[in-house]
């Protein structure tokens, strides 16, 4: 019974991450979600989660006021580091995207991993979402990961862990991530803390769990 349930909420927490996709709020389905005793936590201050929300959104807004649909580009911040993905049709486009979002209050860092090739297609977007509710949904059978430590983002099938991690659960993920159906790559953008740093940011009931 445990194990259906299990799959039961693996296959809604998919579900969920793909249908959010479409209306762009795939981030807050899975912050409230519980497995077990493993709470879905964000290790960023409210502060410094608001920050990352105004600087995804003024970029966005952005991005398409100087260069419309010509251009795919998603933002993605944590902890005022960006990691700015898609597709731009020239060099040129690649570098304007950068130098907007360097111009974004509170952006401390970027990562431009945009390419210089046509937009994808739905097809691929949607399938890129699916791999991401994927390697979350691995990440919270795992039981000894947080999946809401972590940001993950996934472009024509390269996947890109964010977050404020140990470097026991930076590899623990990044091997979930590998062994996902659809992952072509993995890319770790990480923010590597002590074991002891982790267990002051862990709840009281969670930081008394053994690890793997």
């Amino acid at each position: 019974m445990k194990q259906s349930t299990q799959r039961v909420v693996l296959a809604g927490v998919l579900a969920a991450v793909l249908g959010a996709a479409v209306s762009g709020c795939a981030p807050a389905v899975l912050g409230g979600v519980v497995i077990g005793s493993m709470v879905a936590l964000d290790r960023r201050t409210s502060g410094s989660q608001l920050e990352d929300e105004g600087i995804e959104i003024r970029s966005a807004s952005r991005i398409r006021e100087h260069l419309g649909d010509r251009v795919h580009v998603n933002i993605a911040s944590y902890n005022r580091q960006v990691l700015i993905t898609g597709e731009v049709p020239n060099a040129q486009d690649r570098q304007q995207v950068e130098l907007i979002v360097s111009k974004v209050d509170n952006v401390r860092a970027i990562v431009n991993e945009l390419a210089v090739l046509g937009n994808t297609s739905f097809t691929q977007r949607s399938s890129d979402t699916l791999i991401t509710g994927r390697v979350k949904a691995g990440m919270i059978d795992a039981k000894d990961l947080f999946v809401g430590a972590f940001k993950v983002v996934t472009e024509r099938g390269v996947t890109y862990l964010m977050g404020r991690v140990s470097q026991r659960e930076a590899n623990r993920a990044s091997d979930i991530a590998r062994s996902t159906t659809g992952v072509q790559k993995v890319v770790r953008i990480l923010e590597i803390i002590s074991e002891e740093e982790l267990q002051r940011l862990l709840p009281a009931s969670a930081a008394q769990q053994p690890t793997k």
